[in-house]
């Protein structure tokens, strides 16, 4: 599904800071995998390189056999709309649409619309527990709230590949359980590859195999 090959990042042009250094990463459909490590050393980055809202300096990023970093910048956003999932930190909620149509929102761009696609909406709201606030406006909602709706909004299409960066980080325990639950169970149901970058150890233990990004690369935990 997912291949990183030795792929590099520096930002501040030449001499500047070297944020990854020959990363290598490789996931399979069906396969959920976690991305620990210190703040700094370019998890987010990583992710924001493999949905293609950046491009390395060197390496390859192939999803489904296609290089990423090939790509035009217009070629990359049809692949994020078509085949992945991201939750963001910040949620990214459009302000002016009730929740229920935030998690629409990926079926739409992708043609899906009608009594299937209210259904998938109507399922993902009650498994993160918000089956009741599906006319709320983003503003009505707490922090926790709305990066619930960002996870459900991800997975509404069943992308092929989910990337989720730090997506427990505003949920009390409970939630965060919650949420856990169900992006490991989407990603099984939906034979997806999924990439999760937390510093939470619970949300880390969900996943099939735990990566440690340091300075010195991308590295297994046994």
């Amino acid at each position: 599904m997912l291949e990183v090959r030795k792929v590099s990042k520096s930002y501040g042009g030449a001499g500047g800071r070297r944020v990854l250094d020959g990363v290598s990463l490789t996931v399979v459909p069906g396969e959920y995998v976690a991305i620990v490590g210190e703040s700094g050393v370019g998890k987010s980055t990583l992710l924001n390189l493999i949905a293609g809202l950046d491009v390395p300096d060197s390496g390859e990023l192939l999803l489904e056999g296609t290089d990423l970093a090939r790509l035009d910048e217009h070629a990359r956003t049809l692949v994020r709309r078509t085949r992945m999932g991201f939750v963001f930190q910040a949620f990214h909620l459009l302000p002016h649409l009730s929740i229920a149509r935030n998690v629409a929102l990926p079926l739409a761009l992708n043609g899906s619309a009608g009594k299937a696609a209210d259904e998938r909406v109507q399922e993902l709201l009650f498994a993160v527990g918000l089956g009741d606030r599906a006319d709320s406006l983003p503003r009505e909602l707490s922090g926790g709230e709305m990066q619930r709706v960002a996870v459900a909004r991800a997975l509404a299409h069943r992308p092929a590949l989910v990337l989720a960066d730090e997506p427990t980080g505003n949920l009390d325990p409970d939630n965060a359980a919650i949420i856990r639950d169900v992006l490991r169970a989407q990603i099984k149901r939906d034979n997806a590859a999924g990439i999760l970058v937390t510093h939470s150890a619970a949300a880390a233990a969900s996943t099939d195999r735990v990566y440690e990004l340091s300075r010195s690369g991308l590295t297994l935990r046994t």
